[in-house]
């Protein structure tokens, strides 16, 4: 049995929106975006998980219900709910960005810009592996302001299929073992036990719903810096460092 001491009181959890894959929807949304939503393991259990809850409990009856930012913007499948009326979808969407206006919980977000990595080099790495770089770089630098060096951090990530989880775990402990692909090893990376985690879609995890909803309003705010987005406004004052990492 592990002893408590050895875990960080912090815990993460990660998704992402837009495909690594370059060319990939380069009309509509040609960025990888990746976030880290990091959280304290008290406070959430505590009070972030129980809130969730309760709103789910009291706009469709039962606790089954998964925030998933695409099926909440387009109103579909298990949100077709809030093409009842718009004040239905106000409401719900207003409560929504107030819970995660005052939640603790901090954010690490990284935006690769697909078209200029192609622009700029002949054979770019991953969008995924430079994100995931950029984001344990932030998250460690976060953990040690907090203490947490030399504790077991768990990073859990929405399951996508064995070859693409395990390309993504070697690349992760790559990172931690100091061999970015990008960049120089940087020791405050290890000064931690990361655990990469990989979770079934069907979890209903809590915090990975919450880095769903988190990582398309950012992603978006990079592409259109002119228009209105209240929920990238509301997300970057959850921001580890001021601004999302943004590459090239």
């Amino acid at each position: 049995m592990h002893e408590a001491a050895a875990f960080s009181e912090y815990i993460i959890y990660a998704d992402e929106s837009g495909s690594p894959v370059l060319g990939a929807d380069a009309s509509d949304f040609p960025i990888f975006v990746l976030v880290f939503l990091i959280v304290r393991k008290s406070y959430y259990a505590g009070s972030l998980v129980p809130q969730f809850q309760a709103l789910k409990f009291e706009t469709v009856g039962h606790d089954q219900l998964i925030l998933h930012e695409r099926d909440i913007r387009r109103q579909s499948g298990a949100f077709a709910f809030l093409q009842v009326s718009v004040q239905t979808r106000a409401a719900f969407i207003g409560r929504l960005t107030k819970m995660i206006e005052e939640a603790d919980i901090h954010l690490c977000c990284a935006i690769i810009d697909k078209e200029k990595l192609a622009e700029r080099y002949s054979d770019p790495w991953s969008p995924y592996d430079l994100a995931l770089t950029f984001c344990i770089e932030k998250a460690a630098k976060f953990l040690q302001s907090e203490g947490e060096n030399g504790h077991a951090v768990h990073v859990l990530f929405e399951a996508r299929g064995q070859k693409e989880d395990r390309h993504l775990e070697l690349e992760f402990r790559r990172i931690a073992a100091g061999q970015p692909k990008i960049g120089r090893a940087l020791p405050v990376i290890q000064s931690f036990n990361w655990q990469p985690m990989f979770v079934d879609k069907r979890s209903n995890s809590t915090g990975l719903q919450i880095a769903d909803l988190a990582a398309r309003p950012l992603g978006l705010a990079y592409l259109r810096p002119d228009q209105e987005n209240r929920a990238a406004k509301v997300l970057q004052h959850k921001m580890v460092f001021p601004h999302p990492k943004c590459f090239p």
